[in-house]
Order: structure tokens, then sequence, then C-alpha cells
């Protein structure tokens, strides 16, 4: 698939997410709740989730408008756990996705509160009243608060402030990653694959691209907190080694950490390999553009 398609399918991708997340967080709420929902995730990031949830539905031939359902709802944990890290208790940041982050904008308290607001509207907006069988609302939740909570991403952030000053094995930094970046990015596969129809064996392969590619995320995200500028990242750049954070490139070296992220990336595209998926395509360029990033 030659990279103009797959521009003109992200960028329809990325409208019709953006337009689910305008339609499904309000605005009207009380004491302006809304209003910090709405900066915390509209107009901003990646929407590399969404896009994971999306490509993996097209190789299974899901469901479309679960699979719109599926990626609001992750995107709407993945903000939500922006809000709460960026908050003085946690990384204490000032900059996300290129603006003042939401608790500066808005206040420490109301920046808990969307959090909290955030997580509880991603499991309602997988649990509509029509439109969506019991059984694929109960399997989209439980994909989502699994990865999302005290075994994935709460638990790696847990671990993660522990570890500040300490040495870590690499081992026990790619357990730390597994969960707080890397099980959510998985989810986000498993949650598309679920709305279509897949044997175990295809279902282990996306659930090994998952892991691939969530773990070569943060190899690469540690690569560019030292190599790239603020203005660049939309984030403070150097913050992990300012705040003593174990990092791939603290524990690795540079150099060894950029073979970790291609290695990485030859362990995805091998997954979708032995998928027997034929339409793979999508979640193969997601890839390459998640480690590309460090070139």
């Amino acid at each position: 698939m030659n990279n103009d398609n797959m521009d003109g399918w992200v960028t329809s991708q990325l409208g019709a997410v953006e337009a689910a997340l305008d339609r499904l967080v309000p605005s009207n709420t009380p004491a302006g709740l809304g209003e910090a929902m709405r900066y915390a995730v509209l107009d901003g990031g990646k929407r590399l989730r969404p896009l994971l949830v999306l490509a993996a539905a097209e190789a299974v031939r899901g469901d479309e408008g679960a699979a719109m359902r599926a990626a609001v709802a992750v995107e709407l944990i993945h903000a939500y756990s922006l809000v709460h890290d960026d908050m003085p208790c946690m990384d204490d940041d000032a900059l996300r996705r290129g603006k003042p982050t939401v608790h500066v904008q808005f206040g420490e308290a109301q920046a808990m509160l969307a959090g909290d607001a955030m997580q509880a509207l991603a499991f309602e907006v997988l649990t509509p009243d029509d439109g969506m069988a019991p059984a694929l609302q109960a399997r989209l939740v439980a994909l989502l608060a699994r990865a999302a909570g005290h075994a994935g991403m709460a638990g790696g952030q847990a671990i993660d402030l522990a570890s500040v000053g300490r040495p870590l094995t690499e081992t026990a930094l790619r357990d730390m990653h597994r969960r707080k970046t890397g099980a959510l990015l998985q989810a986000s596969v498993l949650m598309g694959a679920a709305c279509g129809q897949t044997d175990a064996s295809s279902w282990d392969a996306l659930r090994a691209y998952g892991d691939a590619l969530g773990l070569a995320f943060q190899v690469v995200d540690d690569i560019l907190d030292v190599t790239q500028a603020s203005e660049t990242l939309g984030k403070t750049a150097g913050k992990d080694s300012e705040c003593n954070k174990p990092t791939y490139v603290s524990v690795l070296g540079l150099d060894e950490a950029r073979r970790q992220a291609d290695t990485l990336r030859d362990q995805a595209m091998a997954a979708l390999s032995r998928s027997g998926l034929a339409h793979t395509d999508r979640l193969a360029w997601l890839a390459d553009k998640v480690v590309d990033r460090h070139h």
C-alpha cells in the first residue's frame, strides 16, 4: 500500500475520531467540567491508539460502529491518564500537546475531576443502549479495564513513580513499560480485533504485535526525550533525565536503544506475518511510523 493511500486513510480516520470525540464528550456539564474534559482530549495528539483500534478492526472485517466507539474509549482513557500524570503530585508538567496542561489551565481540582469523568465516560461510550451486542460490550470493557488498571497502565505508573532515582535492570524497565504504556497500546489492537471474528492463532499474533509495538513506542519516546526539543515533542523535553527516572536510554545507552526499537519493529512485523490475516497493511504501516520517529 502506497503512502498516499495510507495518508488518505489516516486523514479520514482522524477526522472521524475527532468528530466522534466532539459528539461524545459533553460541554453541557456542571461547573464547567466539560470544558476541561474537551480541552484535554480534543484538537491534539497523534491518535495512535484509535488508529490501532480502527486498523485492527479493518484487518478482521470488524463492525465499524463498534470499532469507532472502542477508538473513542481508548483515547479517553489515554487522555485522562495524561491529565493525571501531568499533575504536581505525579510528573508535575506544564506542557502537553503544545499547550498548557489541564491543571495549569483549569486548576488542580478541576483537572483531577476531568480525568475522573473521562475515565468513566470511556466505559459509558462502550455500553450504548442499542446498536452493540451486550457480549461485545462486555468484552471491550474487560479489555480496556484490565489494560488501564492495577495490572496495566496505573500499575506501571506506580512503578515509575517508585523508581525515581533507583537503578532498574532492563528486565524491570521492560516490565514497567509493558504496563505503563504497552498495555493500552496492545489493548487498542485487541479491542479492534474483538469487533470482528478471529481464531485463536490470529488473536495471539495480534496480541504479540501489540506487545512489541507497545514497547517500541516507549523505547522511541525515551530516545526522543533526549534528542528532540520541547517544541517538536509538544511536551517538556529532557524531563525524565531531569527527574532522574530510569529510561531505555539511561539503562541501555542511545545506540542500543535505537537497535532495540528496530528489533521490536521486526518482532511486530513477524507477528503480523503469522497472523493469517489478509489486511494487515495498515497495522504494518503504523508500526513503521512508531519506530521511524527516532530516525
